[in-house]
């Protein structure tokens, strides 16, 4: 098993879908791994309980299809937070300036 993962990181092809993989090293690039991963996740450990209160308080009443989809989609978004993500956006800020 080892030598068949030792193979495929060999691989050229591999190489060269994780070079493709990368980040680019400009100020989009920087944002982006930022903002996407590491921004929402110390938000949602931060405030997470307070933005869980009040979406599910606004839940409870009469709400449109869109409505109800906003206020689901911010406690799912911000509910809870994950340190696998947390560590995945860290790990992406790192590769960028590698």
């Amino acid at each position: 098993m080892i030598e068949r993962f030792r193979r495929v990181a060999a691989n050229p092809a591999t190489k060269e879908v994780l070079k493709s993989l990368k980040p680019q090293k400009t100020l989009w690039g920087i944002f982006s791994v930022v903002l996407l991963f590491i921004v929402p996740e110390i938000v949602a450990f931060i405030w997470g309980a307070e933005i869980t209160t009040y979406c599910q308080s606004h839940l409870q009443g009469n709400l449109t299809f869109e409505e109800k989809g906003y206020y689901q989609g911010l406690e799912y978004l911000f509910g809870e937070g994950s340190w696998i993500n947390l560590l995945l956006g860290l790990g992406l800020f790192i590769w960028l300036f590698f």
